[in-house]
Formats: C-alpha cells, structure tokens, sequence
C-alpha cells in the first residue's frame, strides 16, 4: 500500500479535488491502523477564488497551502473543530488545498466511535469535523508529508467513480458559482 506520489497532487487543484474521491485516507496511530474511502471533497484555490484561506495573502495559518503539495493542511475552525486539507496546486498556481469532507469508514471503525464518542456507524466520518475527530487529526499532522507512509497518508483506494456529483461549497457564502464540492455515493 504505496502513498499517491507528490506528482498526484501537483496538478490543477479542482482536478485532484475530483480524482482523490474513491482514494484510502490511512491514519495510522501506533499499532493501529485506521482507514476509509474519500467521499467528499472540495477545491480551494489562490487569486481567483475569494472563499480561499489563501485569497489574500500567505499568512501563519495558510503558509502550507502555498508551500510543497502533497503535505497537510490542518486548520482550527468554529473555535472547536479541525479540518484536513491536502496541499494540491499547480506549479504555476501560488496557493492551492483540497479539504477532505468526507470518507465512509472502512478499517479502525471501533476506534473511530471511540474517537467520537458516538456508535452510529452512518454519520460517522460524513462531515470534515468528525472525520478529523475520528482520525484524530489535529494541529500535529499541521505540514506533515502525506508521500510518505508515516502517521497520515492517501493511496489508490477503489476504481475511479462513475458519478461525480459537483455543487457549491458548503459553509461558502462567496463564490458560490464555482461548483467545488464533489461528492460520490458508494454501494459498498
């Protein structure tokens, strides 16, 4: 189980958004060993796109999105909760993340219920919030090197989707043309 290569991620941000659904999101946290399918995902680019972190200016909290792709972004939001993104951009573009929304749970479930304090296997991973609870995911894996096969990680996972269902972003109140939340639903 090999890693996606930086390659992967060094291309159009709104094209790996779309090509890491139905990939394996790994975490590994000592001997265990947790794991699911990339549901949910959604762009974020740099100059052209006002619902960036990266909009403005390169900043502490953002720096990560315009440095080397394929490490992680992790942000605190909402004073409570954090979201992982993975640093995905175009060598000619400044900025560039994908937040990861959503994965259906495959290895590690009773660790995840025990990371959320929840049993409900449904709604388990299917918000960026509760993935990061369940993986736990936090400010530590902040910059860490997703090619690499250490704690955090994303490898090929099922055959490419069928369907691609492309809608606004949630939680967005501006650029709400730019269709850049993709979702698969998966008969697993």
């Amino acid at each position: 189980m090999n890693s996606l290569p930086r390659s992967f991620y060094a291309r159009d941000t709104i094209k790996v958004a779309k090509e890491l659904l139905g990939k394996q999101l790994v975490r590994k946290i000592g001997k265990s060993r947790i794991s699911g399918i990339i549901t949910e995902t959604e762009a974020y680019r740099h100059k052209d796109d006002p619902a960036s972190h990266a909009f403005r200016k390169k900043t502490e909290r953002t720096k990560a999105m315009f440095e080397e792709v394929g490490r992680a972004y992790v942000y605190f939001t909402y004073g409570m909760h954090f979201c992982f993104n993975v640093v995905a951009k175009d060598p000619k573009v400044d900025a560039g993340a994908v937040l990861i929304r959503a994965i259906h749970p495959e290895k590690g479930i009773e660790i995840m219920k025990k990371n959320r304090g929840k049993s409900d296997e449904k709604s388990l991973t299917d918000g960026p919030a509760k993935l990061t609870q369940a993986l736990d995911i936090s400010k530590k894996q902040y910059g860490i090197d997703l090619t690499r096969n250490l704690e955090l990680f994303i490898t090929d996972g099922i055959e490419k989707p069928q369907k691609i269902i492309a809608s606004t972003r949630i939680g967005v109140n501006t650029a709400t043309d730019n269709l850049w939340n993709f979702k698969i639903f998966l008969n697993m």
